[in-house]
């Protein structure tokens, strides 16, 4: 959702290249562009115009350090600033002394409430917790169904007396169904409205007073920008949230809110929600965003994304089996199929630093479509040519590039690929023995991610 305004930004960083010193006189026009750059995205007007006046004080007057150029120190500087407006740190959940720990979820309608309570669910069982979602939302019609769907499907128990209720007795009421249960983290899914009034208003009053929740989370649409930020500090006035998760950070929404919601409302930013799957949701860490910002990836959140969801047997033993380099493409596909688990290729890719420099924005945007067309390919050859790609010659490939949909060169281009990372991956597995991929603290071996050949 960042790109047009990390474009934006490197445009604007080449305006300080060549400075012995930095001035106001010869910062000028590139701290123009960051402003331009930031109300572009939809960041508030206020913390836009802040936001400069703080990166020109700390850079005016600084000495460019020999080892790096102008535009490096001024990244570094912006990128701290980043850091700063989004929150320094993650913040964790709060749980309560005793459990069950409460979570009041609140927003307006239409911006993925009911969803993202499953999604919290299922990050709160992976940390061992036992969930009982609550469903509040008694005006909405399915609401309650839905709810009853997507605990189903989160693996939580749901409470729920009907369409009826008196949504404050419910809650209340929860507190209590949880320990009959064993859950020990109750989450509220409370009515949205399309738009904030004294009515909604008064009932999130009332659950919050009564109900006396440990977290009270705003859920806000990204795509909306200012919107959410102006609705979020509505509710916040109203009562004293203590967090938001912004949902479709994967959209293509200009990101301001990101950068506006916790200066303007004092809210930190908990969790942001990246897809549309239930187990997309993650923690909001605020200098993993700033790199992404800045085209610098976010290594650190791809390799637990890869802990979370590959295969340890399997990865160890194509590692294994790479460090021979007798790996086939029956080993091949099967690590595509543990690459996808991570999520669409271009979005991982963005996520190495420095490829989302090197490989323009249409070839990371197709990168998924190159993946599939890898995987028709692959498909169409026997399991005898997957075994041993040596026996593919001129008939055969004819006949995989009719099966797939590609052409003969895809096909070429995919086995002369292949055998290359063959050798590639016997060097680099050499050099990595003994480090589980050379990737420090891992628990699982990475996935090699599976090369685009078309």
């Amino acid at each position: 959702m960042f790109e047009s305004l990390t474009n934006k930004l490197d445009a604007a960083f080449k305006s300080f290249r060549g400075q012995a010193r930095l001035t106001e006189e010869n910062m000028k026009e590139g701290l123009e562009k960051i402003r331009l750059a930031l109300l572009e995205a939809d960041v508030n007007y206020n913390v836009a115009k802040k936001f400069v006046t703080e990166v020109t004080a700390e850079a005016v007057g600084q000495e460019v350090i020999k080892s790096v150029n102008p535009a490096q120190q001024v990244v570094k500087i912006v990128h701290d600033a980043l850091v700063r407006y989004m929150g320094d740190r993650n913040e964790p959940l709060r749980r309560a002394n005793t459990p069950p720990t409460v979570i009041m979820m609140v927003g307006l309608q239409g911006q993925g409430k009911t969803t993202t309570c499953g999604k919290l669910a299922i990050q709160l069982k992976k940390q061992g917790h036992r969930v009982l979602l609550v469903a509040a939302d008694v005006y909405r019609p399915a609401a309650v169904q839905q709810l009853h769907r997507v605990a189903e499907q989160a693996g939580a128990e749901c409470f729920s007396l009907g369409e009826n209720a008196n949504p404050v007795e419910l809650c209340v009421m929860a507190r209590g169904e949880a320990r009959l249960r064993q859950c020990d983290t109750v989450i509220l899914d409370t009515a949205g409205r399309m738009h904030v009034d004294e009515r909604m208003m008064g009932e999130v009053r009332q659950i919050a007073a009564q109900a006396k929740p440990d977290e009270i989370l705003f859920v806000a649409n990204a795509m909306t920008g200012q919107d959410a930020v102006n609705s979020a500090k509505q509710f916040n006035d109203a009562v004293p949230i203590t967090g938001v998760v912004l949902t479709q950070m994967d959209g293509d929404a200009r990101g301001g809110a990101a950068l506006s919601l916790i200066e303007v409302t004092g809210c930190p930013i908990k969790f942001v929600g990246t897809g549309e799957k239930l187990d997309a949701l993650e923690p909001f860490h605020p200098g993993r965003m700033a790199d992404q910002i800045l085209g610098m990836g976010d290594i650190v959140s791809l390799v637990e994304k890869a802990q979370e969801v590959v295969d340890a047997e399997k990865a160890e033993k194509f590692a294994q089996r790479a460090r021979k380099g007798d790996f086939d493409l029956e080993d091949f596909l099967e690590q595509m199929q543990q690459v996808k688990k991570m999520g669409s290729m271009g979005d991982i890719l963005k996520k190495i630093p420095g490829m989302s420099k090197m490989m323009p924005d249409d070839q990371l945007a197709g990168a998924q479509d190159a993946l599939r067309y890898t995987e028709a390919i692959i498909y169409s050859m026997t399991p005898l040519e997957r075994r041993k790609p040596k026996l593919i010659n001129g008939s055969r490939r004819l006949r995989i590039a009719k099966g797939s949909g590609t052409d003969v060169q895809d096909v070429n281009r995919l086995l002369k690929d292949f055998e290359k990372m063959q050798k590639d991956m016997k060097k680099m597995m050499k050099l990595m023995k003994g480090n589980k991929m050379g990737m420090p603290g891992m628990r699982k071996p990475l996935p090699p991610m599976p090369g685009a050949f078309r």
